[in-house]
């Protein structure tokens, strides 16, 4: 995590009440994906944040006072890779993905304050594809908890 005494934003959903952290609902139409290619893109345009300042005022409040603000994204994997099945009896997960390079897009902003916090314009890529290693981006379908057999 760092020192957080360094931090000036933290742009999330928060912690409901439910104590579910985090996690916002989004418009289905935010997702499209091919299970066959592996292609997907996940995109949304000023979706309604709040920036808390800080992931200790998140967690805990008592900071500066919460700004609302916007954020946009749109993640791109491109599919085309090689098709992979796991099946892991410790997790209890088992799966069918497609590989293929993945590519971010992500701009920040407060409302009323100018702060704004923009990706590379070009999208910024997995390491991991340009090296040739494991953690190759993917999608697929996966079957865990009650459902794994």
């Amino acid at each position: 995590m760092g020192d957080p005494t360094h931090q000036q934003h933290d742009w999330e959903p928060g912690i409901a009440p439910s104590g579910l952290a985090w996690t916002i609902a989004v418009s289905p139409s935010a997702i499209r994906f091919d299970l066959k290619t592996g292609a997907a893109r996940f995109h949304a345009r000023d979706l309604a944040i709040t920036d808390f300042h800080d992931f200790i005022s998140a967690v805990k409040g008592g900071g500066p006072a919460p700004v609302p603000g916007h954020v946009t994204f749109d993640v791109r994997w491109a599919g085309h890779g090689k098709k992979r099945k796991i099946r892991d009896k410790t997790f209890g997960f088992s799966g069918t993905y497609v590989t293929g390079p993945a590519t971010i897009t992500f701009s920040a902003s407060n409302d009323g304050t100018g702060v704004t916090y923009t990706s590379d314009p070009n999208g910024q890529s997995n390491p991991a594809v340009a090296q040739g290693g494991a953690g190759l981006p993917a999608i697929g379908r996966e079957r865990n908890g009650v459902f794994f057999h």
